[in-house]
């Protein structure tokens, strides 16, 4: 086995000194969840194991309710990143007629498979435990066998505006300011609503680059402005195994194709912006898998933001090579990409 990147290195023996001194303080590991999904057979469930100054149990009550307490949310972004992994922590997971454990990765992350789990499709619920009986349960969304289209949406300049991937205007929205100063993209809540309802029982995954850190507030974003409830798929910042920053890029393609893979009955509509790298990665992934996609929607920003993000403009023709009959639909909100998306479902063969 390859050795470590030195970046990886540093921030393993920093995580530790900084761990042993606040376990040797009295502090305690605490299960942290995210919203997971699946199928009928099996389920991906999300979490995070972190010290905490509490005992588990005070731990689990203080945080009742917090989320929606309006100190937790005008908290300034910083505060979401300042925590403490717990690296190798065990955690059983238990979810319908299934059970396993795993073992926090060196971020404090579980990403753990369930399969066997015998329940129906809806929302259901996962338990998550550690051994020092600090525990808690999660939302699980299990996909309709039934279901023909999904919903894959970005983030960041999508449905929230962050002028992103510009360095500093990025880190000012991220890590300074207060989740309610955050402006939405016109138009794309509606968008979603209204998609929801055409198609009864469509998954709709939230993919991003943002950092795992950030998926309280991102939640409470969403349904704040009244998004449909779907899992998160975000990533851990920072260094790994092999350099000092891992790729956006390559975490979104490899959503996508898992995505493909869980889900070969679905078709998708892809929603991004062109301030990033969506139209390629999109576009790629129309190139190799066209049958599994129904039409990527891009949000085209504004000049300003172009500016601000260093967007590039979507070239649909020349990214594709024109060798896909996919819908490449480009609108500045949600209600153009709306009204596209239905002119080209009306195109459709089959479509109404």
């Amino acid at each position: 086995m390859a050795r470590p990147h030195i970046a990886a290195r540093i921030e393993d023996s920093v995580r530790r000194r900084i761990g042993n001194g606040l376990r040797r303080r009295g502090w305690h590991e605490r299960v942290t969840g995210f919203t997971g999904y699946g199928s009928t057979h099996k389920a991906r469930v999300f979490a995070r194991i972190v010290l905490s100054r509490h005992e588990p149990e005070e731990a689990r009550k203080a945080m009742t309710h917090a989320e929606d307490t309006l100190l937790d949310i005008a908290q300034r972004g910083y505060r979401h990143f300042l925590t403490a992994p717990a690296h190798g922590v065990r955690v059983t997971v238990r979810l319908g007629q299934a059970q396993t454990t795993a073992l926090s990765d060196r971020g404090g992350y579980v990403d753990v498979e369930v399969t066997g789990h015998g329940l129906a499709p809806g929302w259901q619920e996962a338990q998550l435990a550690l051994d020092n009986g600090d525990r808690l349960s999660v939302s699980v969304m299990v996909v309709d066998p039934q279901a023909e289209v999904g919903l894959v949406s970005d983030i960041d300049d999508t449905v929230m505006v962050t002028h992103l991937p510009r360095i500093f205007i990025a880190a000012w929205n991220t890590f300074v300011r207060s989740e309610m100063v955050r402006e939405q993209v016109p138009g794309m809540s509606a968008m979603y609503r209204a998609l929801a309802a055409e198609h009864p029982g469509m998954p709709v995954f939230y993919l991003s680059t943002g950092a795992w850190n950030t998926a309280p507030s991102l939640t409470r974003f969403l349904r704040r402005h009244d998004y449909p409830v779907g899992p998160l798929l975000l990533t851990d910042w920072g260094p790994t195994n092999t350099g000092w920053f891992r790729s956006g890029q390559e975490h979104k393609e490899r959503e996508l194709r898992r995505l493909r893979a869980e889900f070969p009955h679905i078709r998708w509509i892809l929603v991004g912006d062109d301030g990033q790298h969506d139209p390629v990665i999109y576009g790629e992934f129309v190139q190799e898998h066209p049958e599994a996609v129904r039409a990527v929607a891009v949000r085209e920003l504004t000049p300003a933001e172009q500016v601000l993000s260093s967007g590039l403009p979507f070239a649909t023709d020349e990214l594709l090579g024109k060798r896909v009959s996919t819908p490449m639909l480009k609108a500045p909100n949600g209600f153009g990409l709306h009204q596209l998306l239905h002119e080209a479902a009306r195109m459709e063969p089959g479509d109404a």
